[in-house]
């Protein structure tokens, strides 16, 4: 029995441009065939028992030819396998697309295609480039950059420099000079506005502006490099006034979120949506202690507390396991009142429609604690990490407060790529730490000899903070513990930090810029 192929397309770069038929195929597949401008965001999605096949080596480094890919999405399906082919922009846009199917069709393989967007409107787009505009032109065309093997590249300039449009050349910029002399030669104007996009849609992005007569000298000034588009026509004239790429808070900086990476993806959306280049690290996991007699116990004995107390969302998670394997639903918390430490946790057990009796207004252990100590009246029972805060308990123990305190799961600090990470340490702007665990697993996972005063902790609070100082971590804090206060502290601080690409490429000294900048310290 055969299986099915999917040519899903990725889209050009920005992985929130995925689109949602593209992402259900991709939850689907049980084989990945990708190129190499597929985001790693995007190859995040991919399901972890699914077999990837990496075709997208660049040239000279041992590129699959295309008739072997072909073969392998062949071979694959009628092994029965779901398959994606996950391609750059779209994948019937100059990419070939057409061309894997036909080998499909002619062994009877059914197929589907899933269109992506094209990077050549969504590239000049982020460059503030409409490739429309009834001002301006009323049509736009787009022409490959990139002749065949062994064959020069035919383009019919004067029918382009005819149709008074919008020119958009993908996979041009070896082809630039023949591009601009073939167009000025057919008659265009050489004062005619021409851009470049190079890395179109990603953090990494850079606009050219120029006429088409500098546009190839202005290109081998700014050293641009594929993936890049060129677009030639009057629209390039609004790139300035429209560029609203350039005007995001955190345009141009690099962050590393630490979060766990079930949590990492809001803080790392919300981070990119400002413009910021994220790269995910997550060095701490977290897994459910197993067996948990103890848990198991405390939870068939439930009506004899006052109070449940949650700490984190994974608590809530575990908590929820505990009760299935029980065979127990939310009906088992019905005579409890629940405490959670912050939105986070509230938001998690909302999830399951519940709802917390207290949430402390500081988002932290201490307060939790506090805040339980003058509200219980009965006992408290805690299901959170196997290390917890102590601050949580000593508060209860100084109200009096009988408790349970039942490790329900463990932190394990771990990251394979930790010596990459130290190689680049350099190269961020910012490292995010949303909870102590996040500092320790950081510390864990890059080594105690690192020189930690070199990066900038975004903090999101003063617990977090102090187990960074620990570790001589310049930090921030925000001013209240959620994503949304952390993310705002990421684009106050952005203005006063400084370009972190100088010549020898160093970091400026994070104690001197914040202790010389007016800069609030919220610890």
């Amino acid at each position: 029995m055969s299986g099915f192929v999917t040519l899903v397309g990725a889209g050009p770069g920005d992985p929130g441009l995925l689109t949602l038929k593209g992402r259900e195929a991709l939850g689907e597949a049980q084989v990945v065939v990708f190129d190499r401008l597929v985001s790693q965001e995007i190859l995040n999605l991919i399901p972890a028992d699914a077999e990837r096949i990496d075709v997208g080596k660049e040239a000279s480094h041992h590129k699959v030819p295309q008739d072997q890919i072909n073969r392998i999405l062949l071979e694959k399906a009628l092994e029965g396998k779901r398959v994606v082919r996950l391609k750059g922009g779209d994948p019937f846009l100059f990419g070939r697309g057409g061309e894997e199917l036909e080998l499909l069709r002619e062994h009877g393989v059914p197929f589907a295609e899933v269109p992506g967007i094209t990077s050549a409107i969504a590239a000049p787009a982020y460059g503030g480039i409409p490739v429309t505009h009834r001002d301006y032109c009323s049509s736009v065309h787009i022409i490959t950059g990139h002749a065949r093997a062994g064959k020069a590249l035919e383009i019919d300039f004067e029918a382009l420099v005819r149709t008074g449009g919008t020119l958009v050349f993908l996979m041009g910029v070896s082809a630039l000079p023949h591009i601009t002399r073939g167009l000025l030669e057919a008659g265009m104007a050489p004062e005619t506005p021409a851009a470049m996009v190079e890395n179109g849609t990603t953090p990494m992005q850079r606009r050219l502006d120029a006429t088409l007569a500098t546009l190839t000298e202005r290109a081998a000034e700014m050293g641009i490099h594929s993936p890049a588009v060129i677009v030639v026509g009057k629209v390039c004239a609004l790139a300035e006034g429209f560029c609203w790429l350039d005007r995001l808070p955190l345009r141009g900086k690099r962050i590393l979120v630490t979060r766990p990476k079930e949590r990492a993806g809001t803080l790392s959306r919300k981070l990119r949506a400002l413009g910021a280049e994220v790269t995910e690290y997550p060095c701490i996991e977290t897994v459910p202690i197993l067996p948990n007699p103890p848990l198991e116990r405390e939870l068939e004995a439930i009506s004899g507390y006052e109070w449940l107390c949650l700490t984190s969302p994974a608590g809530v998670r575990y908590l929820w396991e505990a009760l299935e394997r029980l065979g127990k639903d939310a009906r088992a918390l019905g005579g409890v009142k629940l405490a959670a430490i912050g939105s986070g946790t509230a938001g998690a057990l909302a999830e399951h429609g519940l709802r917390a009796d207290f949430v402390p207004p500081v988002y932290d252990a201490a307060h939790l604690g506090q805040g339980l100590g003058a509200l219980a009246t009965g006992r408290v029972l805690i299901l959170r990490a196997r290390e917890g805060s102590q601050a949580l308990t000593q508060a209860l123990e100084a109200a009096h407060v009988s408790y349970t305190d039942c490790p329900t799961y463990e932190t394990v600090y771990e990251n394979p790529h930790s010596e990459a990470l130290v190689k680049a340490l350099d190269t961020f702007d910012f490292v995010t730490f949303t909870s102590a665990s996040t500092v320790k697993g950081f510390v864990a996972s890059v080594g105690q000899d690192v020189d930690f005063s070199r990066i900038t902790g975004l903090c999101i609070g003063s617990q977090t903070a102090r187990e960074a100082a620990r570790h001589h971590i310049p930090t921030l804090v925000a001013e209240a513990a959620t994503i949304d206060a952390l993310t705002e502290l990421a684009c106050r601080a952005a203005p006063m930090c400084p370009p972190l690409r100088t010549g020898n490429g160093s970091f400026p000294e994070p104690e001197k810029w914040m202790k010389a900048r007016d800069f609030p310290d919220y610890s």
